[in-house]
Protein backbone atom coordinates (compact mmCIF):
# COMPACT_ATOMS: atom_id res chain seq x y z
CA UNK A 1 0.00 0.00 0.00
CA UNK A 2 1.05 3.39 -0.67
CA UNK A 3 1.79 5.94 2.01
CA UNK A 4 -1.14 8.53 2.54
CA UNK A 5 -0.09 11.61 2.43
CA UNK A 6 -0.86 14.25 4.98
CA UNK A 7 -1.24 17.77 3.33
CA UNK A 8 -1.37 20.45 5.97
CA UNK A 9 -2.89 23.74 4.91
CA UNK A 10 -1.98 27.08 6.98
CA UNK A 11 -5.30 28.91 8.00
CA UNK A 12 -4.43 32.81 7.08
CA UNK A 13 -6.07 34.62 9.92
CA UNK A 14 -8.54 37.00 8.59
CA UNK A 15 -7.65 40.71 9.64
CA UNK A 16 -10.12 42.73 11.45
CA UNK A 17 -8.15 46.10 12.40
CA UNK A 18 -7.97 49.49 10.76
CA UNK A 19 -5.06 49.89 8.27
CA UNK A 20 -3.40 53.03 9.36
CA UNK A 21 -3.46 52.78 13.97
CA UNK A 22 -5.16 55.85 15.33
CA UNK A 23 -2.72 57.89 17.14
CA UNK A 24 -3.08 60.52 19.60
CA UNK A 25 -0.03 62.62 19.50
CA UNK A 26 -0.62 62.82 15.47
CA UNK A 27 -3.91 64.34 15.52
CA UNK A 28 -2.85 66.92 18.22
CA UNK A 29 0.28 67.43 16.28
CA UNK A 30 -1.23 68.53 12.72
CA UNK A 31 -3.87 70.73 14.72
CA UNK A 32 -1.20 72.40 15.91
CA UNK A 33 0.37 72.69 12.61
CA UNK A 34 -2.71 73.60 11.27
CA UNK A 35 -3.38 76.65 13.39
CA UNK A 36 0.05 77.77 13.09
CA UNK A 37 -0.61 77.86 9.37
CA UNK A 38 -4.06 79.56 9.58
CA UNK A 39 -2.22 81.99 12.12
CA UNK A 40 0.27 83.23 10.17
CA UNK A 41 -1.70 83.64 7.19
CA UNK A 42 -4.14 86.10 9.26
CA UNK A 43 -1.24 88.09 10.46
CA UNK A 44 0.11 88.49 6.80
CA UNK A 45 -3.51 90.05 5.78
CA UNK A 46 -3.10 92.03 8.84
CA UNK A 47 0.42 93.44 7.80
CA UNK A 48 -0.82 93.70 3.95
CA UNK A 49 -4.00 95.64 4.54
CA UNK A 50 -4.05 98.40 6.58
CA UNK A 51 -7.66 98.67 7.11
CA UNK A 52 -7.59 95.08 7.92
CA UNK A 53 -9.18 95.04 11.68
CA UNK A 54 -11.78 97.61 10.61
CA UNK A 55 -12.95 95.48 7.58
CA UNK A 56 -12.90 92.27 9.73
CA UNK A 57 -14.47 93.84 12.80
CA UNK A 58 -17.27 96.26 10.91
CA UNK A 59 -15.49 99.39 12.93
CA UNK A 60 -12.53 101.90 12.46
CA UNK A 61 -12.78 102.67 16.15
CA UNK A 62 -9.85 101.06 17.06
CA UNK A 63 -7.17 103.38 18.31
CA UNK A 64 -3.51 102.37 18.42
CA UNK A 65 -0.37 104.10 19.60
CA UNK A 66 0.49 106.08 22.92
CA UNK A 67 -2.17 107.95 25.48
CA UNK A 68 -1.17 111.43 23.50
CA UNK A 69 -2.12 109.67 20.17
CA UNK A 70 -5.49 108.73 21.43
CA UNK A 71 -5.97 112.37 23.21
CA UNK A 72 -5.19 114.03 19.97
CA UNK A 73 -8.14 111.97 18.68
CA UNK A 74 -10.69 113.10 21.24
CA UNK A 75 -9.90 116.33 20.26
CA UNK A 76 -9.78 116.50 16.72
CA UNK A 77 -13.00 114.63 17.08
CA UNK A 78 -14.72 117.14 19.15
CA UNK A 79 -13.11 119.98 17.04
CA UNK A 80 -14.91 118.45 14.46
CA UNK A 81 -18.27 120.22 15.53
CA UNK A 82 -20.59 122.14 12.45
CA UNK A 83 -20.63 125.86 12.89
CA UNK A 84 -24.16 126.17 12.03
CA UNK A 85 -25.00 130.36 11.50
CA UNK A 86 -28.33 131.24 13.18
CA UNK A 87 -30.66 132.04 10.97
CA UNK A 88 -31.93 135.47 10.18
CA UNK A 89 -33.51 137.38 13.35
CA UNK A 90 -32.08 135.21 15.61
CA UNK A 91 -28.66 135.85 17.71
CA UNK A 92 -27.13 133.16 19.36
CA UNK A 93 -25.78 132.94 22.34
CA UNK A 94 -28.22 135.56 23.23
CA UNK A 95 -26.62 138.47 23.84
CA UNK A 96 -27.04 140.98 26.67
CA UNK A 97 -30.41 143.08 27.15
CA UNK A 98 -32.12 145.11 29.91
CA UNK A 99 -32.95 143.18 32.82
CA UNK A 100 -36.10 141.99 32.94
CA UNK A 101 -38.32 141.86 36.62
CA UNK A 102 -37.99 138.74 38.40
CA UNK A 103 -42.14 137.92 38.08
CA UNK A 104 -40.82 137.42 34.27
CA UNK A 105 -39.23 133.96 35.78
CA UNK A 106 -42.68 133.13 37.57
CA UNK A 107 -44.60 132.54 34.59
CA UNK A 108 -41.73 130.71 32.59
CA UNK A 109 -41.32 127.23 32.67
CA UNK A 110 -38.24 124.82 33.24
CA UNK A 111 -37.56 121.52 31.97
CA UNK A 112 -34.48 120.06 33.47
CA UNK A 113 -32.62 116.91 34.82
CA UNK A 114 -31.22 116.83 38.19
CA UNK A 115 -29.00 119.64 37.05
CA UNK A 116 -31.18 122.42 38.05
CA UNK A 117 -33.77 120.08 40.21
CA UNK A 118 -33.47 122.61 42.97
CA UNK A 119 -35.08 125.71 41.37
CA UNK A 120 -37.89 126.28 43.14
CA UNK A 121 -35.80 126.41 46.27
CA UNK A 122 -33.14 128.62 45.47
CA UNK A 123 -34.59 130.66 42.37
CA UNK A 124 -37.30 132.59 41.02
CA UNK A 125 -39.26 129.91 38.57
CA UNK A 126 -42.57 128.58 39.79
CA UNK A 127 -42.21 125.28 41.55
CA UNK A 128 -45.40 123.72 39.49
CA UNK A 129 -43.35 125.28 36.34
CA UNK A 130 -40.48 123.08 37.24
CA UNK A 131 -40.52 119.81 35.30
CA UNK A 132 -37.82 117.10 35.84
CA UNK A 133 -36.33 114.67 38.28
CA UNK A 134 -33.24 113.10 38.59
CA UNK A 135 -34.06 110.09 36.72
CA UNK A 136 -34.97 112.51 33.38
CA UNK A 137 -31.42 112.59 31.40
CA UNK A 138 -30.94 113.80 27.81
CA UNK A 139 -31.21 110.46 26.29
CA UNK A 140 -33.82 109.51 27.52
CA UNK A 141 -35.72 113.00 27.74
CA UNK A 142 -38.36 111.91 25.20
CA UNK A 143 -39.75 108.52 26.95
CA UNK A 144 -39.07 109.55 31.08
CA UNK A 145 -42.27 110.76 32.45
CA UNK A 146 -42.04 113.53 35.34
CA UNK A 147 -44.78 114.38 37.62
CA UNK A 148 -46.76 117.68 37.46
CA UNK A 149 -50.16 119.13 37.52
CA UNK A 150 -51.17 117.44 34.14
CA UNK A 151 -50.29 113.92 35.59
CA UNK A 152 -47.13 111.62 35.14
CA UNK A 153 -46.20 112.66 31.85
CA UNK A 154 -43.48 113.21 29.51
CA UNK A 155 -41.97 116.59 29.41
CA UNK A 156 -43.23 117.06 26.06
CA UNK A 157 -46.82 116.11 26.97
CA UNK A 158 -46.89 118.71 29.76
CA UNK A 159 -45.73 121.50 27.52
CA UNK A 160 -47.66 121.10 25.08
CA UNK A 161 -51.14 120.87 27.31
CA UNK A 162 -49.57 123.87 29.47
CA UNK A 163 -49.03 126.09 26.73
CA UNK A 164 -46.57 128.56 28.17
CA UNK A 165 -45.29 131.18 26.53
CA UNK A 166 -41.79 130.85 27.18
CA UNK A 167 -39.60 127.39 27.95
CA UNK A 168 -36.54 126.96 29.91
CA UNK A 169 -34.41 123.95 28.96
CA UNK A 170 -31.11 122.43 31.36
CA UNK A 171 -30.61 118.92 30.28
CA UNK A 172 -27.18 117.33 30.29
CA UNK A 173 -26.09 116.02 33.24
CA UNK A 174 -25.92 112.87 31.99
CA UNK A 175 -22.59 113.56 29.66
CA UNK A 176 -20.02 111.09 29.87
CA UNK A 177 -22.13 108.17 31.14
CA UNK A 178 -24.23 108.38 28.05
CA UNK A 179 -23.55 108.65 23.72
CA UNK A 180 -23.36 112.20 23.06
CA UNK A 181 -24.79 111.52 19.66
CA UNK A 182 -27.71 109.81 21.30
CA UNK A 183 -27.89 113.06 23.83
CA UNK A 184 -28.02 115.17 21.02
CA UNK A 185 -30.65 113.11 18.98
CA UNK A 186 -32.68 112.94 21.67
CA UNK A 187 -32.41 116.69 22.71
CA UNK A 188 -33.20 117.24 18.89
CA UNK A 189 -36.19 115.76 18.67
CA UNK A 190 -37.45 117.10 21.98
CA UNK A 191 -36.97 120.84 20.94
CA UNK A 192 -38.42 120.23 17.51
CA UNK A 193 -41.69 118.50 18.65
CA UNK A 194 -41.79 121.61 20.87
CA UNK A 195 -41.31 124.21 18.06
CA UNK A 196 -43.49 122.17 15.69
CA UNK A 197 -46.55 122.12 18.03
CA UNK A 198 -46.13 125.09 19.58
CA UNK A 199 -44.80 127.71 17.10
CA UNK A 200 -45.23 131.06 19.21
CA UNK A 201 -43.66 129.05 22.08
CA UNK A 202 -40.10 131.00 23.09
CA UNK A 203 -37.79 128.57 23.55
CA UNK A 204 -34.39 128.95 25.62
CA UNK A 205 -32.07 126.36 25.36
CA UNK A 206 -29.39 126.45 28.65
CA UNK A 207 -25.96 125.73 28.13
CA UNK A 208 -24.65 123.49 30.87
CA UNK A 209 -22.43 124.23 33.76
CA UNK A 210 -18.80 123.57 33.59
CA UNK A 211 -17.30 121.15 36.20
CA UNK A 212 -15.34 121.97 39.13
CA UNK A 213 -12.44 119.45 38.62
CA UNK A 214 -12.00 117.24 35.46
CA UNK A 215 -12.87 113.37 36.39
CA UNK A 216 -12.40 110.35 33.90
CA UNK A 217 -16.18 110.32 33.63
CA UNK A 218 -16.43 114.26 32.48
CA UNK A 219 -14.38 117.27 31.92
CA UNK A 220 -14.57 120.54 30.87
CA UNK A 221 -13.21 119.97 27.48
CA UNK A 222 -16.30 117.41 26.88
CA UNK A 223 -18.89 119.70 28.58
CA UNK A 224 -17.29 122.68 26.08
CA UNK A 225 -17.93 120.10 22.93
CA UNK A 226 -21.64 119.47 24.34
CA UNK A 227 -22.69 123.29 24.35
CA UNK A 228 -21.07 123.69 21.05
CA UNK A 229 -23.36 120.80 19.70
CA UNK A 230 -26.58 122.47 21.20
CA UNK A 231 -25.32 125.86 20.10
CA UNK A 232 -25.29 124.02 16.46
CA UNK A 233 -28.58 122.65 17.32
CA UNK A 234 -30.31 125.78 18.40
CA UNK A 235 -29.51 127.67 15.10
CA UNK A 236 -31.01 124.44 12.70
CA UNK A 237 -33.87 124.42 14.44
CA UNK A 238 -34.18 128.32 14.77
CA UNK A 239 -34.54 128.88 18.85
CA UNK A 240 -32.44 130.63 21.21
CA UNK A 241 -29.44 129.25 23.18
CA UNK A 242 -28.35 131.26 26.27
CA UNK A 243 -24.87 130.58 27.60
CA UNK A 244 -24.85 129.95 31.23
CA UNK A 245 -21.88 128.37 30.72
CA UNK A 246 -19.81 131.31 30.61
CA UNK A 247 -21.59 132.93 33.30
CA UNK A 248 -20.73 130.26 36.01
CA UNK A 249 -16.94 130.28 35.14
CA UNK A 250 -13.68 130.88 36.50
CA UNK A 251 -10.54 132.02 35.02
CA UNK A 252 -8.99 128.43 33.92
CA UNK A 253 -13.02 127.63 32.61
CA UNK A 254 -14.13 125.78 35.20
CA UNK A 255 -16.64 126.29 37.50
CA UNK A 256 -15.76 128.73 40.25
CA UNK A 257 -15.60 127.28 44.01
CA UNK A 258 -18.83 129.43 45.50
CA UNK A 259 -20.81 128.00 42.64
CA UNK A 260 -20.35 124.25 43.89
CA UNK A 261 -21.65 122.76 47.03
CA UNK A 262 -19.47 120.14 48.44
CA UNK A 263 -22.04 118.78 51.03
CA UNK A 264 -24.75 118.03 48.45
CA UNK A 265 -22.10 117.77 45.37
CA UNK A 266 -24.15 119.96 43.03
CA UNK A 267 -24.39 123.50 42.52
CA UNK A 268 -24.57 125.76 45.33
CA UNK A 269 -27.81 128.59 46.15
CA UNK A 270 -24.89 130.98 44.52
CA UNK A 271 -25.17 128.84 41.58
CA UNK A 272 -28.72 129.22 40.97
CA UNK A 273 -29.09 132.97 42.07
CA UNK A 274 -26.01 133.87 39.13
CA UNK A 275 -28.62 131.51 36.80
CA UNK A 276 -31.66 133.50 37.17
CA UNK A 277 -29.67 136.90 37.17
CA UNK A 278 -27.87 135.78 34.08
CA UNK A 279 -31.64 134.75 32.55
CA UNK A 280 -33.10 138.06 33.50
CA UNK A 281 -30.37 139.93 31.80
CA UNK A 282 -30.29 137.77 28.41
CA UNK A 283 -33.68 138.18 26.99
CA UNK A 284 -34.52 138.09 23.12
Amino acid sequence: MGKNRVVQRKSKKKKDGPIIKFSMGMLIFLFLLSFTACFVLYMLAANINTNFFADEFGTSDIITGDSSDTTEAVTETMAEVETVPAPDGLTNPVPQSEAKSADYLADCCLITDSTLIQMADFGSFNKDNIFGSNDLTTANCGMTKVDSNFGNATVYDIIKNKKPNVVYIMLGNDLGTSKTEDMIASYTTLVNNLHGSLPTLEIYVMQIPPVIYDSDVKTNEKVNDFNNRLLAMCNTIGVHCIDTNTALKNESGALKEDYWSYDTLALSKEAYTTICEYILTHTA
